[in-house]
């Protein structure tokens, strides 16, 4: 990213016009996932304005039709059209890497074909290491920034993720790899409402996806029509959680416009192709900290936080830590995420950890950033619940999964 862009782009952030999704989407494909990040950081932006950047989940510009037919005929399989009774050209939805067309299989399979849009590769890549230099120049100025949130790790974060989401084989594996984990604890924490399209994989590569159409609405769908009940979201925390803290293979990208569910309440997870691995030492520092929180144990669950120190604070510095953690969490449990934020509480818990000698990096963020996706789902679709308490017995449900008590222990 140009430095003129980068500034466009700030703009864009912090100006008191209306965010121009349009002006965003003509910056490149980096400037559409770094403001689908932004659109999580109400403690950095207004929060209208990161409502209105969460348009670009699901609005993206389509290209022309003959230029879809040229691209099938450029990458699909051969054979391709052979199987098909029918492909409408003209795609009936878009995001920011590709789009989707629907069509019929010969044996009358109502189908979806995912097709990447551009050759984004070579300029996202150009973009990403232009900003590597700006933010290292203001890391030179202000080093503490390492520690805090780590831009470098940050943007190596998108940089990974949005690279395996232009290679559609990663969506595929990342299925197969969410239903293996899935399978293995489901004796002792089974997920039913847990779900995932079928793949025609002979007929798949790293351009084009076959999948079976999902007609069901999206979970930014159910927000917008108020139709995402409570249970639903605690429901969606349960499976999602399992992952990230049990398992520690999980969706890395599950923004609302990654999920639908049905009328039953059941949950079909798409666009897989960002799996994410949080080491076992962050997923327990992380697990620990909100369990014993939900149970009112704050000396506890901070103490939870500080496993994630290279070497623990003594004297002055932890006491230090104590004292800016009670004062941040005095009478945060019960409090609706209308009043507090978690995003926000979550990244002034990081500065009062960084202090302490805790490292919130490349590591850690793949997990603050799916927290910080619930947060903004339960601020739009039930902003006077008090999460961290409804967390609770889903959190204690993990003690299968892990044990909270071992976390301590291994400070000790």
């Amino acid at each position: 990213m140009k430095l003129g862009t980068f500034i466009r782009f700030f703009r864009q952030l912090k100006g008191k016009k209306p965010v121009d999704i349009d002006a965003i989407q003509s910056m490149g494909l980096l400037a559409v996932k770094l403001g689908q990040i932004f659109a999580l950081r109400p403690d950095l932006i207004e929060p209208n304005r990161c409502i209105e950047l969460q348009q670009l989940y699901s609005r993206a510009a389509t290209i022309p039709e003959e230029d879809s037919q040229n691209l099938l005929d450029r990458f699909a399989p051969e054979g391709f059209m052979d199987h098909f009774q029918s492909i409408e050209m003209k795609p009936f939805a878009a995001a920011s890497i590709g789009q989707i067309h629907r069509a019929v299989m010969n044996d009358g399979s109502k189908v979806v074909i995912k097709i990447i849009k551009s050759d984004f590769e070579a300029s996202f890549k150009r973009d990403v290491q232009r900003m590597k230099r700006w933010i290292r120049m203001g890391l030179f100025f202000n080093p503490r920034l390492r520690k805090v949130g780590n831009p470098i790790g940050l943007l190596a974060h998108i940089e990974d993720y949005t690279l395996r989401e232009l290679n559609l084989l990663n969506e595929i594996d990342g299925r197969n790899q969410l239903k293996e984990k899935a399978a293995e604890i489901e004796q002792h924490f089974p997920m039913p409402k847990l779900k995932f399209p079928h793949v025609w994989e002979h007929l798949s590569n790293q351009h084009i996806l076959v999948m079976e159409e999902i007609t069901h609405p999206t979970l930014e769908d159910h927000l917008e029509a108020a139709t995402l009940t409570w249970p639903d979201m605690l429901e969606l925390f349960r499976i999602h959680g399992a992952f990230m803290f049990g398992i520690g293979t999980f969706h890395g990208d599950l923004h609302p416009g990654n999920a639908m569910m049905d009328a039953d309440g059941n949950f079909v997870f798409i666009d897989t192709g960002a799996i994410c691995n949080a080491p076992k030492h962050v997923r327990n520092a992380l697990f620990g900290f909100f369990y014993f929180l939900a149970r009112g144990e704050l000396k506890n669950a901070f103490d939870a936080m500080l496993t994630m120190a290279a070497v623990q604070p003594t004297g002055g510095t932890l006491q230090t830590y104590y004292d800016s953690m009670n004062e941040l969490y005095d009478g945060f449990v019960g409090t609706s995420v209308s009043e507090v934020s978690l995003t926000e509480q979550m990244m002034k818990t990081v500065k009062a950890a960084v202090l302490a000698g805790c490292a919130f990096g490349e590591e850690a963020f793949p997990i603050i950033r799916s927290l910080m996706y619930m947060d903004g789902m339960v601020l739009k679709g039930h902003p006077s619940v008090d999460l961290i308490s409804s967390m609770g017995p889903y959190l204690d449900e993990f003690s299968v999964l892990i044990d909270p008590n071992s976390i301590l222990e291994s400070q000790a």
